[in-house]
C-alpha cells in the first residue's frame, strides 16, 4: 500500500497547475478510476493519465512512489465510491429488500450503457489480469469482493425475514454466487457492447428464488 504524502518526502517536481496538492492528486485517482474501469492497470500508461489531467510527467512520483501505489490508491477509491453505491440502494427503506437488488442491477445496467459498455468492474478488470499484478493486489480483491457480497448478503437475509425468501434459503452462498455471476454478466456485456447478458443474469437469479 502506498504511504501517504504528507509523511514522506516527497520526490519528483511539484506540478505547475493551478489547484493544491490533494486536488490534483484527488484528480489522478478519478482519471485511474476512468481509465482501468475501461482497459485494466496493466494497459493502463502513467503518461496519458498525467497528459489526461494535465500534470508534468516528471510530477507522478510527487503524489506516487510508484505504479503499484497509484493502483493501489485508484482501487481504495474505487471500493469506497462502490460500497457507497451498493448501500445507497440496498439500505434504501423506501423498497423491500429484493427490489433493492433488482433497482442497483438497473442502475448498474444504465451505468454501462452510458459510457457504451466501454467501462466495466475495476475490481474485475484487475481480477481478469491479477498474474500479472504485484504481489498483494490479489488479497486486495478479494477483500473487497468479500465486503461486495456481506452487503448483499445481509439484504437477502432482510428478504428473509419478510417473508420474500425462504427460510431455508443460505444468503451467505447465495450472495457469493450472485458476485461470481455479475462480474461474468459484466465482463460479457462489454464483449457484446450490450445489455442483454446482465439482464438474462438478473432474470435467472431472481428466478432461482423462492418464498
Amino acid at each position: 500500500m502506498e504511504t501517504s504524502t504528507s509523511t514522506r518526502k516527497r520526490l519528483g517536481r511539484p506540478p505547475k497547475v493551478a489547484r493544491s496538492n490533494g486536488d490534483t492528486r484527488s484528480a489522478l485517482i478519478q482519471c485511474g478510476m476512468e481509465m482501468l474501469t475501461e482497459q485494466g492497470l496493466v494497459s493502463t500508461g502513467i503518461d496519458s493519465v498525467l497528459k489526461r489531467v494535465g500534470v508534468p510527467k516528471g510530477s507522478f512520483y510527487y503524489y506516487f512512489d510508484s505504479k503499484e501505489a497509484f493502483g493501489h490508491a485508484v482501487l481504495d477509491r474505487y471500493a469506497e465510491y462502490f460500497a457507497c453505491k451498493l448501500d445507497r440502494w440496498l439500505l434504501s427503506p423506501d423498497q423491500s429488500p429484493l427490489n433493492r437488488i433488482r433497482l442497483f442491477i438497473m442502475d448498474a445496467q444504465e451505468g454501462m450503457a452510458r459510457y457504451q459498455f466501454k467501462r466495466g468492474c475495476l475490481v474485475g478488470n484487475l481480477g481478469q489480469e491479477v498474474t500479472l499484478l504485484p504481489v498483494g493486489f490479489d488479497k486486495r480483491l478479494e477483500a473487497i469482493l468479500q465486503d461486495w457480497q456481506s452487503r448483499i448478503a445481509v439484504c437477502l437475509k432482510l428478504a428473509q425475514a419478510s417473508g420474500e425468501l425462504s427460510p431455508s434459503t443460505d444468503c451467505d452462498t447465495l450472495s457469493a454466487f450472485f458476485w461470481i455471476g455479475w462480474e461474468g454478466a459484466v465482463q460479457r456485456a462489454r464483449l457484446c457492447g450490450e445489455s442483454a447478458p446482465l439482464k438474462l443474469f438478473c432474470d435467472e437469479f431472481f428466478a432461482r428464488l423462492s418464498p
